[in-house]
Protein backbone atom coordinates (compact mmCIF):
# COMPACT_ATOMS: atom_id res chain seq x y z
CA UNK A 1 0.00 0.00 0.00
CA UNK A 2 2.84 2.26 1.06
CA UNK A 3 4.57 1.57 -2.75
CA UNK A 4 0.95 2.41 -4.29
CA UNK A 5 0.34 5.98 -2.39
CA UNK A 6 4.23 6.54 -3.11
CA UNK A 7 3.70 6.23 -6.61
CA UNK A 8 0.33 7.74 -7.05
CA UNK A 9 0.20 10.20 -4.08
CA UNK A 10 -3.14 11.46 -5.63
CA UNK A 11 -4.30 8.21 -6.51
CA UNK A 12 -5.64 7.13 -9.59
CA UNK A 13 -8.83 5.09 -11.42
CA UNK A 14 -8.22 1.88 -9.69
CA UNK A 15 -7.16 3.09 -6.38
CA UNK A 16 -10.19 5.31 -5.76
CA UNK A 17 -12.03 2.46 -7.18
CA UNK A 18 -10.83 -0.50 -4.13
CA UNK A 19 -11.20 2.09 -1.81
CA UNK A 20 -14.66 3.76 -2.56
CA UNK A 21 -16.34 0.80 -3.99
CA UNK A 22 -14.28 -2.30 -2.98
CA UNK A 23 -13.30 -5.28 -4.92
CA UNK A 24 -16.71 -5.34 -6.63
CA UNK A 25 -16.99 -9.03 -6.71
CA UNK A 26 -15.78 -12.32 -3.57
CA UNK A 27 -15.50 -16.20 -4.29
CA UNK A 28 -18.97 -17.09 -3.39
CA UNK A 29 -20.36 -14.79 -5.97
CA UNK A 30 -18.30 -17.37 -8.38
CA UNK A 31 -18.34 -20.84 -6.29
CA UNK A 32 -21.28 -22.68 -8.44
CA UNK A 33 -18.79 -22.42 -11.17
CA UNK A 34 -15.90 -24.11 -9.95
CA UNK A 35 -16.06 -27.85 -8.65
CA UNK A 36 -15.38 -28.77 -5.23
CA UNK A 37 -12.49 -31.25 -6.17
CA UNK A 38 -9.45 -30.68 -7.95
CA UNK A 39 -6.56 -27.75 -7.94
CA UNK A 40 -7.01 -25.20 -6.56
CA UNK A 41 -8.16 -21.92 -8.86
CA UNK A 42 -6.91 -18.47 -9.18
CA UNK A 43 -9.29 -16.53 -6.86
CA UNK A 44 -12.63 -16.16 -8.72
CA UNK A 45 -13.15 -12.35 -7.64
CA UNK A 46 -9.79 -11.18 -8.97
CA UNK A 47 -10.20 -12.89 -12.32
CA UNK A 48 -13.55 -10.75 -12.12
CA UNK A 49 -12.04 -7.68 -11.89
CA UNK A 50 -9.07 -8.24 -13.69
CA UNK A 51 -11.65 -8.50 -16.95
CA UNK A 52 -13.47 -4.99 -16.31
CA UNK A 53 -10.23 -3.21 -15.82
CA UNK A 54 -8.90 -5.48 -19.23
CA UNK A 55 -12.01 -3.65 -20.97
CA UNK A 56 -11.19 -0.75 -19.15
CA UNK A 57 -8.41 -0.17 -21.24
CA UNK A 58 -9.11 -2.58 -24.02
CA UNK A 59 -6.34 -5.64 -23.45
CA UNK A 60 -6.17 -8.62 -25.00
CA UNK A 61 -6.02 -11.28 -22.68
CA UNK A 62 -1.86 -11.46 -22.68
CA UNK A 63 -1.46 -7.87 -21.94
CA UNK A 64 -4.21 -7.98 -19.30
CA UNK A 65 -2.51 -10.36 -17.63
CA UNK A 66 0.94 -8.49 -17.99
CA UNK A 67 -0.61 -5.92 -16.04
CA UNK A 68 -1.04 -8.03 -13.33
CA UNK A 69 2.42 -8.87 -13.07
CA UNK A 70 3.70 -5.61 -13.56
CA UNK A 71 1.53 -2.79 -12.33
CA UNK A 72 1.80 -1.15 -8.50
CA UNK A 73 -1.80 -0.08 -9.23
CA UNK A 74 -3.60 -3.33 -10.21
CA UNK A 75 -2.24 -5.21 -7.61
CA UNK A 76 -3.29 -2.81 -5.15
CA UNK A 77 -6.98 -3.00 -6.71
CA UNK A 78 -6.65 -6.84 -6.64
CA UNK A 79 -5.00 -7.03 -3.35
CA UNK A 80 -1.94 -8.92 -4.25
CA UNK A 81 1.71 -8.63 -2.66
CA UNK A 82 4.72 -7.01 -5.14
CA UNK A 83 5.97 -10.08 -5.63
CA UNK A 84 3.09 -11.84 -6.65
CA UNK A 85 3.87 -13.55 -10.20
CA UNK A 86 0.28 -13.38 -11.29
CA UNK A 87 -0.98 -16.05 -13.62
CA UNK A 88 -1.05 -17.25 -16.93
CA UNK A 89 -3.34 -15.30 -19.70
CA UNK A 90 -4.69 -18.62 -20.57
CA UNK A 91 -6.85 -18.23 -16.88
CA UNK A 92 -8.82 -15.50 -18.04
CA UNK A 93 -10.21 -17.61 -20.88
CA UNK A 94 -11.05 -20.66 -18.83
CA UNK A 95 -13.31 -17.65 -16.80
CA UNK A 96 -15.25 -16.93 -19.34
CA UNK A 97 -15.87 -19.87 -20.49
CA UNK A 98 -16.95 -21.02 -17.21
CA UNK A 99 -19.23 -17.96 -16.60
CA UNK A 100 -21.13 -18.85 -20.26
CA UNK A 101 -21.78 -22.56 -19.14
CA UNK A 102 -22.92 -21.81 -15.97
CA UNK A 103 -25.05 -19.23 -17.71
CA UNK A 104 -23.62 -16.72 -15.70
CA UNK A 105 -23.15 -13.53 -17.92
CA UNK A 106 -25.53 -10.86 -16.13
CA UNK A 107 -24.02 -11.94 -12.89
CA UNK A 108 -21.30 -9.51 -13.15
CA UNK A 109 -23.51 -6.35 -13.50
CA UNK A 110 -26.32 -8.04 -11.28
CA UNK A 111 -24.16 -8.00 -8.27
CA UNK A 112 -22.20 -4.46 -8.67
CA UNK A 113 -25.76 -3.01 -9.32
CA UNK A 114 -26.93 -4.49 -6.16
CA UNK A 115 -24.03 -3.08 -4.50
CA UNK A 116 -24.95 0.39 -5.89
CA UNK A 117 -28.49 -0.53 -4.74
CA UNK A 118 -28.33 -1.20 -1.20
CA UNK A 119 -25.21 1.90 -0.80
CA UNK A 120 -28.41 4.34 -2.36
CA UNK A 121 -26.51 5.54 -5.34
CA UNK A 122 -29.39 3.88 -7.91
CA UNK A 123 -33.05 4.05 -7.06
CA UNK A 124 -35.77 2.16 -7.64
CA UNK A 125 -38.74 3.92 -9.88
CA UNK A 126 -36.88 6.58 -11.15
CA UNK A 127 -36.58 7.74 -14.64
CA UNK A 128 -34.28 5.66 -17.62
CA UNK A 129 -33.68 5.45 -21.26
CA UNK A 130 -32.68 2.90 -23.81
CA UNK A 131 -31.33 2.75 -27.28
CA UNK A 132 -29.71 0.41 -29.40
CA UNK A 133 -26.41 -0.07 -31.59
CA UNK A 134 -25.13 -2.13 -34.17
CA UNK A 135 -22.20 -4.33 -33.34
CA UNK A 136 -20.05 -5.73 -35.83
CA UNK A 137 -19.22 -9.83 -35.77
CA UNK A 138 -15.72 -11.11 -35.84
CA UNK A 139 -15.67 -12.43 -39.14
CA UNK A 140 -15.07 -11.55 -42.35
CA UNK A 141 -17.87 -10.06 -44.76
CA UNK A 142 -18.07 -12.69 -47.77
CA UNK A 143 -20.46 -12.71 -50.84
CA UNK A 144 -22.74 -16.15 -51.45
CA UNK A 145 -20.04 -17.55 -53.11
CA UNK A 146 -17.45 -16.99 -50.45
CA UNK A 147 -19.44 -18.25 -48.13
CA UNK A 148 -20.33 -21.82 -49.18
CA UNK A 149 -16.67 -22.40 -50.42
CA UNK A 150 -15.85 -21.24 -46.76
CA UNK A 151 -18.11 -23.52 -45.18
CA UNK A 152 -16.95 -26.36 -47.56
CA UNK A 153 -13.52 -25.79 -46.52
CA UNK A 154 -14.09 -25.12 -42.83
CA UNK A 155 -15.73 -28.99 -42.53
CA UNK A 156 -12.70 -30.27 -44.53
CA UNK A 157 -10.90 -28.83 -42.04
CA UNK A 158 -12.16 -30.13 -39.29
CA UNK A 159 -12.49 -33.33 -40.27
CA UNK A 160 -8.94 -33.76 -41.37
CA UNK A 161 -8.19 -33.08 -38.04
CA UNK A 162 -10.14 -35.98 -36.33
CA UNK A 163 -10.02 -38.53 -39.18
CA UNK A 164 -7.55 -37.66 -41.57
CA UNK A 165 -6.41 -41.12 -43.24
CA UNK A 166 -10.44 -41.79 -43.87
CA UNK A 167 -10.56 -38.35 -45.56
CA UNK A 168 -7.33 -38.89 -47.29
CA UNK A 169 -8.33 -42.13 -48.62
CA UNK A 170 -10.88 -40.68 -50.63
CA UNK A 171 -11.08 -37.04 -51.40
CA UNK A 172 -10.49 -36.06 -54.78
CA UNK A 173 -6.95 -34.43 -55.87
CA UNK A 174 -8.46 -31.23 -57.39
CA UNK A 175 -10.15 -30.37 -54.22
CA UNK A 176 -6.48 -29.79 -52.23
CA UNK A 177 -5.89 -26.92 -55.20
CA UNK A 178 -9.80 -25.32 -55.00
CA UNK A 179 -10.06 -25.59 -50.85
CA UNK A 180 -6.48 -25.78 -49.61
CA UNK A 181 -6.69 -22.02 -49.18
CA UNK A 182 -9.55 -19.56 -48.50
CA UNK A 183 -11.29 -18.50 -51.70
CA UNK A 184 -11.05 -14.36 -52.31
CA UNK A 185 -12.67 -12.10 -54.40
CA UNK A 186 -9.99 -11.80 -56.56
CA UNK A 187 -9.80 -15.39 -57.13
CA UNK A 188 -13.21 -15.76 -58.79
CA UNK A 189 -14.39 -16.23 -62.08
CA UNK A 190 -15.50 -13.41 -63.67
CA UNK A 191 -19.08 -13.33 -65.31
CA UNK A 192 -22.31 -14.41 -63.80
CA UNK A 193 -22.36 -17.58 -65.94
CA UNK A 194 -18.60 -18.46 -64.51
CA UNK A 195 -19.56 -17.81 -61.20
CA UNK A 196 -22.93 -19.90 -61.35
CA UNK A 197 -20.56 -22.78 -62.63
CA UNK A 198 -17.94 -22.65 -60.10
CA UNK A 199 -21.26 -22.59 -57.50
CA UNK A 200 -22.96 -25.42 -58.76
CA UNK A 201 -19.05 -27.17 -58.61
CA UNK A 202 -18.78 -26.59 -54.97
CA UNK A 203 -22.24 -27.76 -53.85
CA UNK A 204 -21.66 -31.40 -56.09
CA UNK A 205 -18.65 -31.20 -53.68
CA UNK A 206 -20.16 -30.33 -50.36
CA UNK A 207 -22.76 -32.72 -51.16
CA UNK A 208 -20.11 -35.54 -52.21
CA UNK A 209 -19.00 -35.23 -48.56
CA UNK A 210 -22.42 -35.14 -47.16
CA UNK A 211 -23.19 -38.46 -48.56
CA UNK A 212 -19.81 -40.26 -48.11
CA UNK A 213 -20.52 -39.12 -44.18
CA UNK A 214 -24.17 -39.76 -43.82
CA UNK A 215 -24.61 -42.44 -46.16
CA UNK A 216 -21.73 -44.94 -46.44
CA UNK A 217 -21.32 -47.83 -44.11
CA UNK A 218 -18.37 -47.58 -43.36
CA UNK A 219 -17.95 -43.59 -42.43
CA UNK A 220 -17.55 -43.56 -38.37
CA UNK A 221 -20.95 -42.34 -37.64
CA UNK A 222 -19.56 -39.86 -35.03
CA UNK A 223 -18.36 -38.02 -38.10
CA UNK A 224 -22.14 -36.71 -37.83
CA UNK A 225 -22.13 -34.55 -34.71
CA UNK A 226 -18.91 -32.65 -35.89
CA UNK A 227 -19.95 -28.93 -35.28
CA UNK A 228 -19.08 -27.62 -38.62
CA UNK A 229 -20.20 -31.04 -40.43
CA UNK A 230 -24.48 -29.80 -39.72
CA UNK A 231 -23.30 -26.26 -40.72
CA UNK A 232 -22.43 -26.91 -43.91
CA UNK A 233 -25.65 -29.66 -44.36
CA UNK A 234 -27.71 -26.50 -43.23
CA UNK A 235 -25.77 -23.79 -45.49
CA UNK A 236 -26.60 -26.49 -48.43
CA UNK A 237 -30.25 -26.21 -47.55
CA UNK A 238 -30.57 -22.47 -47.44
CA UNK A 239 -27.97 -21.99 -50.91
CA UNK A 240 -28.93 -24.86 -53.17
CA UNK A 241 -31.84 -26.86 -54.19
CA UNK A 242 -32.30 -29.99 -55.74
CA UNK A 243 -34.38 -30.17 -59.15
CA UNK A 244 -36.21 -33.44 -59.82
CA UNK A 245 -38.14 -31.70 -63.23
CA UNK A 246 -37.25 -33.30 -66.72
CA UNK A 247 -35.41 -36.53 -65.49
CA UNK A 248 -34.89 -39.81 -66.64
CA UNK A 249 -35.70 -43.14 -64.48
CA UNK A 250 -32.62 -44.15 -63.91
CA UNK A 251 -31.17 -39.99 -62.89
CA UNK A 252 -31.19 -38.53 -59.98
CA UNK A 253 -31.86 -34.57 -58.87
CA UNK A 254 -29.70 -32.29 -60.09
CA UNK A 255 -27.68 -29.63 -57.73
CA UNK A 256 -28.75 -26.24 -58.35
CA UNK A 257 -27.88 -22.46 -56.93
CA UNK A 258 -31.14 -20.71 -55.18
CA UNK A 259 -31.77 -17.39 -56.71
CA UNK A 260 -31.28 -14.51 -54.31
CA UNK A 261 -35.22 -14.17 -53.88
CA UNK A 262 -35.14 -17.73 -52.74
CA UNK A 263 -32.56 -17.36 -49.97
CA UNK A 264 -34.52 -17.90 -46.72
CA UNK A 265 -34.93 -14.58 -44.64
CA UNK A 266 -32.09 -13.17 -42.88
CA UNK A 267 -32.93 -14.34 -39.87
CA UNK A 268 -33.20 -18.04 -41.15
CA UNK A 269 -29.46 -18.28 -42.31
CA UNK A 270 -25.76 -16.98 -41.51
CA UNK A 271 -23.17 -15.75 -43.82
CA UNK A 272 -19.96 -17.08 -41.92
CA UNK A 273 -19.64 -21.04 -41.00
CA UNK A 274 -17.28 -19.45 -38.34
CA UNK A 275 -20.41 -17.34 -36.15
CA UNK A 276 -23.71 -18.80 -36.51
CA UNK A 277 -25.49 -16.79 -34.74
CA UNK A 278 -24.61 -13.59 -36.30
CA UNK A 279 -27.15 -12.24 -38.33
CA UNK A 280 -27.43 -9.21 -41.44
CA UNK A 281 -28.97 -5.87 -40.27
CA UNK A 282 -30.40 -3.24 -41.20
CA UNK A 283 -31.03 0.13 -39.77
CA UNK A 284 -32.32 3.13 -41.99
CA UNK A 285 -29.14 3.04 -44.17
CA UNK A 286 -26.94 1.08 -42.24
CA UNK A 287 -26.46 -2.70 -42.81
CA UNK A 288 -24.42 -5.09 -40.86
CA UNK A 289 -23.77 -8.28 -39.93
CA UNK A 290 -23.54 -9.26 -36.25
CA UNK A 291 -25.79 -8.27 -33.12
CA UNK A 292 -27.16 -5.64 -31.77
CA UNK A 293 -26.98 -4.45 -27.99
CA UNK A 294 -29.76 -2.57 -25.87
CA UNK A 295 -28.37 -0.22 -23.25
CA UNK A 296 -30.45 0.84 -20.57
CA UNK A 297 -28.98 3.84 -17.82
CA UNK A 298 -30.94 5.84 -15.31
CA UNK A 299 -30.99 9.23 -16.13
CA UNK A 300 -32.07 11.24 -12.94
CA UNK A 301 -30.39 14.94 -13.49
CA UNK A 302 -28.41 14.90 -9.72
CA UNK A 303 -27.28 11.42 -9.65
CA UNK A 304 -24.88 9.60 -11.64
CA UNK A 305 -25.69 7.75 -14.77
CA UNK A 306 -25.33 4.12 -14.32
CA UNK A 307 -26.14 1.23 -16.78
CA UNK A 308 -28.75 -1.28 -15.36
CA UNK A 309 -29.64 -3.21 -18.28
CA UNK A 310 -27.76 -4.86 -21.54
CA UNK A 311 -29.40 -7.00 -24.11
CA UNK A 312 -27.81 -8.52 -26.77
CA UNK A 313 -29.60 -9.96 -29.62
CA UNK A 314 -28.61 -11.34 -32.89
CA UNK A 315 -29.01 -7.74 -35.93
CA UNK A 316 -32.64 -8.99 -37.30
CA UNK A 317 -34.62 -8.34 -34.43
CA UNK A 318 -36.54 -5.16 -34.23
CA UNK A 319 -36.12 -3.05 -31.04
CA UNK A 320 -39.73 -3.07 -30.40
CA UNK A 321 -39.47 -6.73 -29.21
CA UNK A 322 -36.90 -5.89 -26.69
CA UNK A 323 -39.04 -3.81 -24.65
CA UNK A 324 -41.01 -6.40 -22.39
CA UNK A 325 -37.68 -8.00 -21.93
CA UNK A 326 -35.89 -5.12 -20.76
CA UNK A 327 -38.62 -4.70 -18.42
CA UNK A 328 -38.91 -7.93 -16.96
CA UNK A 329 -35.03 -7.74 -16.39
CA UNK A 330 -35.20 -4.51 -14.63
CA UNK A 331 -38.41 -5.98 -12.54
CA UNK A 332 -36.14 -8.88 -12.16
CA UNK A 333 -33.37 -6.43 -10.33
CA UNK A 334 -35.90 -4.62 -8.40
CA UNK A 335 -34.58 -1.60 -10.47
CA UNK A 336 -37.94 -0.83 -12.67
CA UNK A 337 -38.28 2.88 -13.40
CA UNK A 338 -41.07 5.17 -13.21
CA UNK A 339 -40.23 6.51 -16.39
CA UNK A 340 -38.72 4.86 -19.13
CA UNK A 341 -37.67 7.04 -21.81
CA UNK A 342 -37.27 5.21 -25.61
CA UNK A 343 -36.78 6.43 -29.21
CA UNK A 344 -40.32 5.21 -31.06
CA UNK A 345 -38.80 1.78 -32.32
CA UNK A 346 -39.42 0.65 -29.04
CA UNK A 347 -43.02 1.47 -28.69
CA UNK A 348 -46.15 0.45 -29.96
CA UNK A 349 -49.91 0.88 -28.80
CA UNK A 350 -50.14 -2.83 -27.08
CA UNK A 351 -46.47 -1.97 -25.03
CA UNK A 352 -47.90 1.71 -23.99
CA UNK A 353 -50.81 -0.23 -22.27
CA UNK A 354 -49.08 -3.00 -20.71
CA UNK A 355 -46.04 -1.85 -19.63
CA UNK A 356 -47.86 0.95 -17.33
CA UNK A 357 -50.41 -2.15 -15.95
CA UNK A 358 -47.78 -5.47 -15.59
CA UNK A 359 -44.79 -3.04 -14.44
CA UNK A 360 -46.21 0.33 -13.57
CA UNK A 361 -43.72 2.10 -16.33
CA UNK A 362 -45.09 4.76 -18.17
CA UNK A 363 -43.22 4.28 -21.47
CA UNK A 364 -42.55 7.86 -22.78
CA UNK A 365 -41.65 7.96 -26.60
CA UNK A 366 -43.32 9.08 -29.77
CA UNK A 367 -45.71 6.98 -31.49
CA UNK A 368 -45.72 6.75 -35.35
CA UNK A 369 -47.46 8.99 -36.62
CA UNK A 370 -51.17 8.39 -38.80
CA UNK A 371 -49.71 7.39 -41.99
CA UNK A 372 -53.04 7.19 -44.48
CA UNK A 373 -53.80 9.75 -46.50
CA UNK A 374 -56.79 11.55 -44.82
CA UNK A 375 -54.48 12.43 -42.31
CA UNK A 376 -51.91 13.89 -45.23
CA UNK A 377 -54.88 15.93 -46.59
CA UNK A 378 -56.21 18.98 -45.53
CA UNK A 379 -59.16 18.86 -43.65
CA UNK A 380 -59.38 14.76 -44.76
CA UNK A 381 -61.12 12.49 -42.31
CA UNK A 382 -58.86 10.42 -40.72
CA UNK A 383 -59.32 7.99 -37.82
CA UNK A 384 -58.64 10.71 -35.01
CA UNK A 385 -62.14 13.09 -36.73
CA UNK A 386 -64.56 9.62 -35.95
CA UNK A 387 -65.76 10.08 -32.11
CA UNK A 388 -66.32 5.99 -30.90
CA UNK A 389 -68.83 5.25 -27.89
CA UNK A 390 -67.03 1.67 -27.01
CA UNK A 391 -70.08 0.96 -24.44
CA UNK A 392 -72.87 1.28 -27.42
CA UNK A 393 -70.55 -0.24 -30.05
CA UNK A 394 -70.56 2.74 -32.46
CA UNK A 395 -68.59 5.37 -34.81
CA UNK A 396 -69.61 8.31 -35.39
CA UNK A 397 -68.06 10.37 -38.43
CA UNK A 398 -67.29 14.04 -38.49
CA UNK A 399 -71.20 14.40 -40.30
CA UNK A 400 -73.16 12.87 -37.71
CA UNK A 401 -73.50 9.80 -39.38
CA UNK A 402 -73.21 6.16 -37.29
CA UNK A 403 -71.60 2.95 -37.89
CA UNK A 404 -73.80 0.26 -38.97
CA UNK A 405 -71.14 -2.76 -38.12
CA UNK A 406 -68.52 -3.78 -35.27
CA UNK A 407 -66.56 -6.51 -35.68
CA UNK A 408 -63.90 -7.43 -33.75
CA UNK A 409 -61.18 -9.66 -35.71
CA UNK A 410 -57.11 -10.92 -35.79
CA UNK A 411 -55.90 -9.29 -38.70
CA UNK A 412 -53.11 -11.40 -40.89
CA UNK A 413 -50.02 -10.37 -38.31
CA UNK A 414 -52.08 -11.46 -35.24
CA UNK A 415 -53.07 -8.53 -33.93
CA UNK A 416 -56.52 -8.09 -32.15
CA UNK A 417 -58.81 -5.52 -33.20
CA UNK A 418 -62.31 -3.96 -34.25
CA UNK A 419 -63.44 -3.50 -38.12
CA UNK A 420 -65.83 -1.14 -38.51
CA UNK A 421 -68.11 -0.12 -41.66
CA UNK A 422 -70.52 2.71 -42.43
CA UNK A 423 -73.51 2.36 -44.58
CA UNK A 424 -72.89 2.50 -48.63
CA UNK A 425 -75.87 4.62 -48.79
CA UNK A 426 -74.94 7.59 -46.75
CA UNK A 427 -71.27 7.38 -47.84
CA UNK A 428 -72.09 7.30 -51.31
CA UNK A 429 -74.79 10.42 -51.31
CA UNK A 430 -71.77 12.45 -48.65
CA UNK A 431 -70.62 16.22 -49.96
CA UNK A 432 -67.47 15.47 -48.19
CA UNK A 433 -66.93 11.65 -49.52
CA UNK A 434 -63.80 13.19 -50.99
CA UNK A 435 -62.09 13.76 -47.52
CA UNK A 436 -63.49 10.51 -46.47
CA UNK A 437 -63.21 8.09 -49.72
CA UNK A 438 -60.50 7.33 -52.36
CA UNK A 439 -62.15 4.15 -53.56
CA UNK A 440 -63.19 4.46 -57.33
CA UNK A 441 -66.49 2.21 -56.87
CA UNK A 442 -69.63 4.87 -55.56
CA UNK A 443 -71.37 2.29 -52.87
CA UNK A 444 -67.79 1.55 -51.43
CA UNK A 445 -68.52 3.06 -48.23
CA UNK A 446 -66.26 3.95 -45.44
CA UNK A 447 -64.38 1.38 -43.40
CA UNK A 448 -62.31 1.40 -40.02
CA UNK A 449 -59.88 -0.58 -38.20
CA UNK A 450 -60.11 0.15 -34.57
CA UNK A 451 -57.55 -0.92 -31.99
CA UNK A 452 -58.84 -2.72 -28.85
CA UNK A 453 -60.02 0.58 -26.27
CA UNK A 454 -57.29 1.33 -24.20
CA UNK A 455 -54.58 0.98 -26.83
CA UNK A 456 -56.90 3.14 -29.30
CA UNK A 457 -57.23 6.05 -26.28
CA UNK A 458 -53.83 6.47 -25.57
CA UNK A 459 -52.07 6.60 -29.05
CA UNK A 460 -54.81 9.36 -29.93
CA UNK A 461 -53.51 11.11 -27.09
CA UNK A 462 -49.78 10.74 -27.64
CA UNK A 463 -50.11 11.96 -31.07
CA UNK A 464 -51.47 14.94 -30.01
CA UNK A 465 -49.10 15.66 -26.98
CA UNK A 466 -46.19 14.60 -28.66
CA UNK A 467 -46.84 18.12 -30.44
CA UNK A 468 -46.93 19.91 -27.27
CA UNK A 469 -43.69 21.67 -25.83
CA UNK A 470 -44.03 19.83 -22.91
CA UNK A 471 -43.60 16.24 -23.89
CA UNK A 472 -41.12 17.41 -26.22
CA UNK A 473 -38.64 18.49 -23.01
CA UNK A 474 -39.58 15.43 -21.13
CA UNK A 475 -38.45 13.28 -24.64
CA UNK A 476 -35.81 14.89 -24.78
CA UNK A 477 -33.69 13.40 -21.71
CA UNK A 478 -33.56 10.70 -24.13
CA UNK A 479 -31.01 11.85 -26.17
CA UNK A 480 -28.15 11.75 -23.46
CA UNK A 481 -28.24 7.86 -23.90
CA UNK A 482 -26.50 8.70 -27.08
CA UNK A 483 -23.16 9.83 -25.17
CA UNK A 484 -23.33 6.19 -23.45
CA UNK A 485 -22.94 4.43 -26.50
CA UNK A 486 -20.89 6.55 -28.19
CA UNK A 487 -18.52 6.32 -25.07
CA UNK A 488 -18.98 2.67 -25.29
CA UNK A 489 -17.92 2.96 -29.42
CA UNK A 490 -15.06 4.60 -28.66
CA UNK A 491 -13.42 4.45 -25.55
CA UNK A 492 -14.74 0.43 -24.31
CA UNK A 493 -14.78 -0.91 -28.22
CA UNK A 494 -18.72 -1.95 -28.07
CA UNK A 495 -18.78 -1.81 -31.73
CA UNK A 496 -16.77 -4.38 -32.56
CA UNK A 497 -17.63 -8.18 -31.29
CA UNK A 498 -14.43 -9.33 -29.36
CA UNK A 499 -15.51 -13.11 -29.88
CA UNK A 500 -17.34 -15.38 -31.64
CA UNK A 501 -20.86 -16.34 -30.97
CA UNK A 502 -23.82 -14.89 -29.62
CA UNK A 503 -23.22 -16.03 -25.38
CA UNK A 504 -19.59 -14.70 -25.79
CA UNK A 505 -20.49 -11.41 -27.19
CA UNK A 506 -23.50 -11.40 -24.69
CA UNK A 507 -20.46 -11.71 -21.73
CA UNK A 508 -18.78 -8.97 -23.53
CA UNK A 509 -21.32 -6.51 -23.18
CA UNK A 510 -21.89 -7.06 -19.82
CA UNK A 511 -18.28 -6.38 -19.01
CA UNK A 512 -18.51 -4.08 -21.10
CA UNK A 513 -21.16 -2.45 -18.77
CA UNK A 514 -19.35 -3.04 -15.42
CA UNK A 515 -16.29 -1.16 -16.65
CA UNK A 516 -18.38 2.30 -17.64
CA UNK A 517 -20.29 1.94 -14.22
CA UNK A 518 -16.92 1.97 -12.84
CA UNK A 519 -15.03 4.72 -14.87
CA UNK A 520 -18.48 6.82 -14.32
CA UNK A 521 -18.73 5.74 -10.59
CA UNK A 522 -14.86 6.94 -9.66
CA UNK A 523 -15.57 10.18 -11.91
CA UNK A 524 -18.31 11.18 -9.70
CA UNK A 525 -16.87 10.72 -6.64
CA UNK A 526 -13.99 12.56 -8.08
CA UNK A 527 -16.50 15.80 -8.13
CA UNK A 528 -16.78 15.39 -12.31
CA UNK A 529 -20.14 16.10 -13.30
CA UNK A 530 -21.68 15.22 -16.33
CA UNK A 531 -20.71 16.15 -19.39
CA UNK A 532 -22.52 18.76 -21.81
CA UNK A 533 -23.46 18.79 -25.08
CA UNK A 534 -20.50 20.00 -27.35
CA UNK A 535 -20.78 23.20 -29.54
CA UNK A 536 -17.67 23.41 -32.50
CA UNK A 537 -16.04 26.10 -32.87
CA UNK A 538 -17.75 27.31 -35.64
CA UNK A 539 -20.75 26.77 -33.96
CA UNK A 540 -20.71 29.41 -31.26
CA UNK A 541 -20.19 31.84 -33.64
CA UNK A 542 -23.97 31.78 -34.71
CA UNK A 543 -25.19 35.16 -32.95
CA UNK A 544 -28.48 33.65 -30.24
Amino acid sequence: MRVARAAFPKGNLYMTMRDEIGTLYNDQDFEALFPTLGQPAFSPWRLALVCVMQYIEDMTDRQAADAVRSRIDWKYALSLELTDPGFDFSVLCEFRVRIIKGSAEQKLLDILLKQFKEKGIIKEKGKQRTDSTHVLAAIRNLNRLESVAETLRAALNAVATVAPEWLRSWVPHEWFERYGRALEEYRLPKGVTARYKLAETIGNDGMQLLIAIYEQETTPQWLRQIPAIEILRQTWVHQYYIDYTNLKDDESGKLCWRSATDLPPAGQHFDSPYDTDARYGNKRTTTWIGYKVHITETCDANDVHLITNVETTPAHLSDVDQTQPIHLSLEEKGLSPKEHIVDAGYIDSELLVKSKIDFDIELIGPVRPNVSWQAKTPGGYDISKFTVDWSAKTVTCPQGQKSTTWTPAIDNWGNSGINVKFPSKVCRRCDFRHLCIKSKSESEPRKLRLRPQEEHQILQTIRKQQDTDEWKERYNTRAGVEGTLSQGINAFGLRQARYRNLPKVRLQHQITAVAINVVRMVSWLNGIPHATTRTSRFAALAVT
